[in-house]
């Protein structure tokens, strides 16, 4: 296995690492996220003339990537800013249109990757509990095309998307594989209530109600009750992206500690000549260093073949989950007091990381998938 970026990819890298320290810090973050949107469109155009949005799609969809490491380096970068502009629903929705979509939807793909749209996956339902098959919003046949029904929960920028990418049950039992569909919902749709809130780690999220909402027939993406393992792929790059911006944020929290223990004295030296504070800071590093051991493999199967596909990715996602949880809260415990001020970067940073467990599945889901998945393969082989 080649762990070596591109040059393109380390020029990539470093574009946009510097782009992130100069023009993303953390009081401009601050800003953006507690705006009404909880994300800034001008921001959101210069990340797409950067390239960034663009690196995540391969150049047959408009762009200019695509590969696990393409993913993981974009938003590796991300986390290390707390970028909260709109990525990773560019990312799956983009996926979906790109695999399933029309001639009619590419134009919408281009503005996506342009930075001129803004698109969100509507997905999980209260309750659903992490399970992707578990789908009770329903589409049935209408004159002219669909009538959809049911409720979607934590869709990301909810209000202020330009559409979203909607899963919805058009047969079979409510946690088949098939009989899932995926469509294109405009924010405009009659028939679709937005419930918008604040979300603790920054940004914004939404609550969709779908009351007799009608879409037209090519709103339709893909295949009529196929759509299932569109979605599992297009999540399956969530996964990865969400585990890489995790990386990144630990990594980042983890400099910010160290050099805290580094300029804090007590009793005369720096706290981090005590060699209690020692051996927890070099359990984190190793902690880190499986991390992203977990990123790169998740990276380098993406596209494989599904069961080890699945697998390394569900592995990344509870290897985040685990680590991010630990270094959370020593970090914040090793900066003392101060560790859970506002204005303290570090404490953002906790937050997103337990935020980021929780996102497409936790750890204890992903633990039990990566079992499940590991069966399966033991069962085909």
């Amino acid at each position: 296995m080649n762990f070596t970026l591109t040059d393109e990819q380390r020029m990539l890298a470093d574009t946009l690492a510097r782009f992130v320290t100069e023009q993303y810090g953390f009081p401009v973050r601050e800003r953006i996220a507690r705006s009404p949107e909880g994300y800034e469109r001008t921001m959101w155009r210069r990340f797409g003339e950067l390239g960034a949005i663009g690196a995540l799609f391969a150049a047959e969809h408009g762009g200019f990537g695509g590969t696990g490491d393409d993913i993981a380096v974009v938003f590796e970068q991300l986390g290390r800013g707390l970028v909260v502009e709109p990525f990773l629903g560019a990312l799956t929705c983009g996926r979906v249109i790109a695999l399933a979509g029309q001639t009619a939807h590419r134009t919408l793909l281009a503005q996506l990757i342009e930075g001129e749209a803004v698109l969100s996956l509507a997905h999980g339902e209260p309750n659903s509990r992490y399970e992707l098959t578990r789908v009770a919003t329903t589409a049935e046949p209408a004159p002219g095309g669909w009538r959809l029904n049911g409720a979607k929960a934590v869709v990301l920028y909810g209000q202020a998307a330009d559409g979203y990418v909607v899963s919805a049950r058009s047969s079979a039992a409510i946690e088949a594989e098939h009989g899932i569909s995926l469509f294109w919902l405009p924010r405009d749709t009659a028939g679709l209530t937005i419930r918008d809130y604040t979300l603790i780690d920054g940004g914004r999220g939404a609550e969709l109600v779908l009351e007799n909402a009608m879409l037209p027939s090519d709103a339709l993406l893909g295949a009529i009750d196929d759509g299932f393992p569109v979605l599992e792929e297009a999540l399956g790059r969530g996964l990865l992206a969400l585990s890489a911006e995790a990386l990144g944020a630990m990594e980042t929290a983890f400099a910010a500690t160290l050099d805290y223990l580094r300029t804090r004295r007590q009793f005369g030296v720096p706290i981090g000549s005590f060699q209690a504070l020692q051996h927890r800071m070099a359990d984190l590093a190793i902690d880190l260093e499986q991390t992203r051991s977990a990123v790169i493999n998740a990276a380098a199967a993406l596209d494989g073949p599904r069961l080890p596909r699945e697998q390394a990715l569900s592995a990344a996602k509870y290897t985040v989950g685990r680590v991010g949880t630990r270094l959370s809260r020593e970090a914040v415990q090793l900066h003392g007091g101060i560790g859970m001020t506002w204005e303290l970067p570090l404490a953002h940073y906790a937050k997103r990381l337990v935020m980021i467990d929780h996102q497409l599945g936790d750890e204890d889901y992903h633990l039990m998938r990566y079992v499940a998945l590991g069966g399966a393969a033991a069962q085909s082989s």
